[in-house]
């Protein structure tokens, strides 16, 4: 795997914080591990982890919630991925509103939509919710430049890694 290391470390993805709720209970977490995945009709994959809080919470999920956010958000990233929601309540204290079919949308990020959960699939240790788009928001003048894997490094996930 060591000539693997040498393609994936050029990568540099966008970050999203993906959240979810489910049975009187609410979760999020940085990911980045996601794309769009079709054209027509649009849909969207992200992989969460099964180790992750935010996994459990979403395989009992219709909807998720996608968020991209801005570079100078590093702090709101930092609270999704940096801790574990199996010991805080990381929307204590947010602008949240709830949106279609429940989904939890932050406020104040550059971009964001719901999508309603359309298939899982495996992949090794993530599972990917393929979505469908129903909603969608944000901030349509936002210019500056999104938080990518590389702003993100620093950030010691708040789940066990493996």
């Amino acid at each position: 795997m060591a000539g693997m290391d040498e393609f994936i470390d050029r990568l540099n993805p966008d970050m999203y914080v993906v959240t979810a709720a489910a049975g009187g209970e609410r979760a999020g977490c940085l990911v980045g591990f996601a794309s769009q995945c079709s054209l027509r009709p649009v849909r969207f994959v992200v992989w969460l982890s099964e180790l992750n809080h935010t996994f459990r919470v979403a395989r009992n999920a219709e909807v998720l919630a996608v968020h991209l956010l801005g570079r100078d958000q590093h702090a709101l990233a930092e609270l999704f991925g940096g801790r574990t929601g199996d010991r805080m309540d990381k929307f204590q204290g947010l602008r949240l509103r709830e949106a279609y079919g429940g989904a939890l949308v932050l406020e104040g990020v550059p971009a964001w939509f719901v999508g309603r959960i359309v298939t899982r699939a495996g992949g090794g240790d993530h599972i990917g919710f393929v979505l469908d788009p129903v909603e969608w928001g944000g901030q349509g003048e936002y210019g500056g430049p999104l938080l990518r894997l590389s702003d993100a490094v620093t950030i010691d996930p708040g789940h066990p890694v493996g």
